[in-house]
């Protein structure tokens, strides 16, 4: 560090927090909140979300000690200032970085990271998981699992607490309630928190309550907490926590330690067998002006000036594959009233914020909730609407059940538009894109897609509303497209048909997605320095197979190279499991590319390809490597 931090720099762990006074703890607030504007201005990354927990995360670290008490952050965004105070702030300007720090939480990065965060809405399952383990080994430790309010829109957050509140360990949920998860959150849980915060019966209840049981003698005591939970039941209705079996606090002022410390304290210290959830109120972005001031409330930043706020924009003007989605779709809506957009807590992020504004009555956002989106979606499809359900490729994974069951078993036409396919840099494996080729291809009834340009993607979602005959799915990358003209004579593609891009000889290359380009510089290299002309072939389509135009590549070449931004078992597999049952491998040189059987760490996104031996180079090799 440069800066000189008066308390943050005498802190390395938890034990550390638990030294300091209280005046100490207010000011290593002051430092981990600079120290994390300063940092991620020149890094970029999440922000707000660990802006709004500052004082909760010091709070924690000074009434629990990591490792062996266990915090389990929802998500990992908001965890930058326990990674900050658990001995990696000298890391932090390696955040999202090639052998830096994690974007979230992560096991093999600190045993202060008891858990790994990518998803959201996982916290209340590992962590009752970690509180029945403890009381299965007679454990005495502390296990804490922090939820955001946008994450407990979730349905595993529920079944969660149900198992708990049933089970009766010793487990603390901390519901982080910022009224803001990455868009503003939807649906009743927040209309319902929000009443719990303003009910000044609530609050009256809650103090009578107090004054009994401080009035009254020890015996006695057990009777002013039945009263003070009558009086929660006649002012409020109850709360659902409570009716779930937990005992509830709050709610509290998360930004003001001396009502944060004596609750944490109190709570620790309790020695019945019961979860407790403690409903802390935060703000998003809270201390930076800039940031309170967004309307996302720098939830994910650029690098950015601190003094102005003002983040570093790219200074391209070609379209993001999420923005041609988003606006070519809004454009097809005009004329067809049976579209509807669907998106679960992520309408920027899947484009539907464009499709919004033009058509707000047919925008759904569901919050976090993948699995009910899908089969919203079927319903929507079994009365005559066509539903977009708009989801990046790593969270659809959490409805895939529905996929199946509810949409292809009932062949009805759902339309998937999938984002963030493929590797996604700084995001790293949790977010990565890699099984939608292959988890999608193989269920019947199912049209898969994925285009190799952005003109390509724009006539895709027109030939996803333009087929009704059962679900059909397309999915494409994270960022810029390679700046084609996509905006004029879109039209709709002859379902399982490819197309010739190149005709060569000998060697013929089969493209699905967007290494197209990158297929076409390798074989520039191959004609220049090897005299080898490829066939290249855009596929277009994962299933149906362009049965036709595959059988007449392998009978006219010798090397076949299949290429995808996919794990093993998607394009490649199709291939070659069609041409081993038709007999046509007949002693033909196929070689498959795909991801590497593992997860990557995150990176910058060209060198995830390298490692992943997807790019030219890579091309070139294989090609060379079929010929000898």
């Amino acid at each position: 560090m440069t800066k000189k931090y008066d308390v943050l720099d005498k802190v390395n762990s938890s034990a550390d927090v638990n030294e300091l006074d209280k005046e100490q703890l207010k000011q290593l607030c002051d430092d981990v909140r600079n120290f994390m504007i300063e940092t991620v201005s020149k890094t970029g990354g999440h922000l707000g979300a660990g802006l709004g927990v500052v004082e909760l995360s010091v709070a924690l670290h000074k009434v629990f000690t990591t490792p062996n008490d266990k915090i389990i952050w929802d998500v990992g965004h908001q965890a930058y200032p326990h990674k900050i105070i658990t001995g990696r702030k000298n890391k932090l300007s390696t955040i999202r970085q090639a052998g830096g720090l994690s974007g979230f939480t992560k096991r093999s990065e600190s045993l202060d990271d008891c858990f790994g965060a990518g998803h959201s809405s996982t916290s209340i399952s590992a962590g009752l998981g970690m509180a029945v383990a403890r009381d299965l080994k007679d454990g005495e430790n502390n296990v804490v699992s922090v939820i955001g309010d946008g994450a407990l829109s979730a349905g595993m957050a529920y079944e969660a607490l149900n198992n708990a509140g049933a089970l009766k360990n010793r487990l603390i949920v901390i519901l982080n309630d910022n009224d803001m998860s990455i868009a503003p959150p939807v649906g009743a849980i927040s209309g319902y928190l929000s009443k719990l915060i303003s009910s000044s019966g609530w609050l009256s209840a809650r103090n009578i309550a107090k004054n009994v049981a401080h009035k009254m003698p020890n015996n006695i005591a057990e009777l002013a907490g039945r009263f003070e939970e009558y009086a929660r039941g006649m002012f409020t209705g109850g709360t659902l926590f409570e009716e779930l079996g937990f005992y509830y606090v709050g709610p509290i002022d998360g930004h003001n330690m001396d009502h944060l410390l004596p609750v944490l304290e109190n709570v620790r210290d309790m020695k019945e067998d019961r979860p407790v959830l403690i409903h802390v109120v935060t703000k998003k972005g809270h201390g930076y002006e800039p940031a309170e001031k967004s309307h996302d409330k720098y939830h994910g930043v650029s690098k950015f000036c601190v003094q102005t706020g003002k983040q570093e924009k790219s200074q391209s003007n070609i379209s993001s594959y999420t923005q041609v989605f988003g606006e070519t779709l809004s454009n097809i809506a005009d004329k067809d009233d049976k579209i509807v957009a669907i998106t679960a807590a992520m309408p920027s992020g899947t484009g539907l914020n464009y499709f919004a504004k033009k058509h707000p009555d047919k925008t759904f956002d569901v919050a976090i909730a993948e699995q009910h989106a899908v089969t919203f979606g079927a319903g929507l499809a079994c009365e005559g609407y066509k539903p977009f359900v708009a989801i990046y490729s790593t969270f659809l994974q959490r409805a895939y059940d529905q996929v199946i069951h509810d949409v292809a078993v009932q062949n009805l036409p759902v339309k998937f538009a999938i984002d963030r396919a493929g590797l996604v840099g700084a995001d790293g494996a949790t977010h990565a894109g890699m099984f939608d080729l292959a988890y999608l291809s193989t269920l019947p009834n199912m049209v898969v897609m994925a285009p190799s340009d952005e003109y390509e993607l724009a006539c895709m979602v027109k030939t996803a509303n333009d087929y009704n005959d059962g679900p059909i799915a397309f999915r494409y990358p994270r960022g810029e497209g390679i700046g084609v003209n996509w905006q004029k004579n879109i039209k709709s593609f002859e379902i399982g048909k490819g197309k010739i891009v190149q005709q060569g000889k000998k060697v013929a290359i089969l493209s699905i997605g967007t290494r197209l380009p990158e297929v076409k510089i390798a074989s520039e290299i191959l004609n220049e320095k090897h005299g080898i002309k490829p066939t290249i072939a855009d596929m277009r389509f994962v299933k149906p197979l362009d049965k036709k135009l595959i059988s007449k590549i392998v009978k006219s070449h010798d090397v076949i190279i299949t290429i995808e931004e996919g794990v093993r078992g998607g394009f490649g597999a199709m291939v070659l499991h069609y041409l081993s049952e038709n007999d046509l491998l007949n002693g033909k040189k196929i070689r498959t590319m795909t991801l590497p059987d593992e997860f990557q760490d995150h990176c910058n996104p060209r060198k995830q390809y390298d490692y992943a031996k997807l790019n030219s180079g890579d091309i070139v090799k294989q090609v060379l490597k079929g010929i000898k």
